[in-house]
């Protein structure tokens, strides 16, 4: 049995990796702002906070062997410092001589905007909004702490994590547009979709926390299909005819110029380039060193969810 303590477990991932663990049949801590678990059974909580100094008790820690940290701000930019930079410091202080392996889930945002071509581990840090600046901060922390020798680390970077209630919209928003038949595909075919669900990413934290040979190593997590599978996924899922519209990226970019005084405009620079966007995140490295499988096919993993609430109204 191992005995993992988890930040972020009311979260999203955090909340399925706890689960997984459980089912492993190994004891879970998880840190939590609110007394009772947040609805985890099976699991300790630990009251505390990230976001304020001095609020992590040391007894989160006591007997534990592998800390996934999880927690983050992604919205708020007022605490994003004192959440993702100065918790993270705080509790790798309280980690050494503690804990064997800290597994940080980071994301392939740290590597900064890119357009094309392969982004692998070793690739530049070149983090420009104030979520992966502070992403990238905390994990040199994390490779500072390790390397003063008071614990294994290993990092995780996944890219766009879906699936049911998943908090980002975009996938939903995706789905009502192809819904609704307005979904139009933006310059020529063989853009990148970067998702990965949200089932791929906990197999992946638990190889992280558990591999031996996870130790010293960052990897990527990315399912590879261009834009046109997986929005035909979503159609099939759908049950919708797949789109077939494509507009030159000029053109699209115009006239997101020419709206973007309108409040909520779904045109914007940023969907653009998402959708435009040809760089992939290779997750061979994952797959060679620690044996990574996928649990879920894109197919599959899409019709979960939208079948799980995400559904748009007909």
């Amino acid at each position: 049995m191992t005995r993992v303590a988890i930040t972020g477990a009311r979260g999203f991932i955090g909340r399925r990796l706890a689960c997984a663990h459980l089912e492993r049949g190994d004891y879970v801590r998880i840190l939590t702002r609110s007394p009772g678990g947040g609805g985890l059974a099976g699991c300790e909580a630990v009251v505390g906070d990230l976001a304020v100094p001095g609020a992590i008790p040391a007894e989160f820690l006591e007997g534990i062997d592998v800390v996934y940290h999880c927690a983050a701000e992604l919205r708020d930019e007022a605490v994003m410092e004192a959440v993702n930079i100065e918790g993270t410091r705080h509790l790798l202080e309280l980690s050494s001589g503690r804990i064997r392996r800290w597994v940080q889930l980071s994301s392939v945002g740290v590597y900064g905007p890119r357009r094309s071509g392969e982004v692998r581990e070793n690739a530049a840090i070149n983090p420009v909004n104030a979520y992966e600046r502070t992403k990238a901060a905390a994990d040199r922390l994390v490779v500072d702490a390790a390397t003063r020798g008071g614990f294994e680390w290993t990092m995780l970077r996944p890219s766009i994590v879906y699936g049911p209630d998943m908090p980002n919209s975009s996938l939903r928003q995706l789905a009502a547009m192809v819904k609704r038949h307005l979904f139009f595909f933006i310059g020529t075919p063989g853009a990148c979709a970067n998702y990965v669900h949200v089932d791929n990413v906990v197999s992946a934290l638990v190889l992280c926390g558990l591999h031996p040979r996870a130790a010293g190593q960052v990897f990527n997590l990315s399912d590879c299909h261009t834009f046109e599978e997986f929005v035909g996924a979503i159609a099939t899922s759908l049950a919708v005819p797949i789109p077939t519209w494509r507009l030159p990226e000029w053109l699209v970019r115009t006239l997101a110029s020419v709206l973007s005084w309108l409040p909520g405009s779904p045109l914007t620079a940023a969907r653009i380039d998402a959708m435009t966007g040809r760089a992939i995140y290779p997750s061979d490295r994952i797959t060679t060193v620690l044996g990574y499988e996928r649990v879920i096919s894109m197919r599959d993993g899409i019709a979960q969810t939208l079948d799980r609430g995400a559904r748009p109204a007909q």
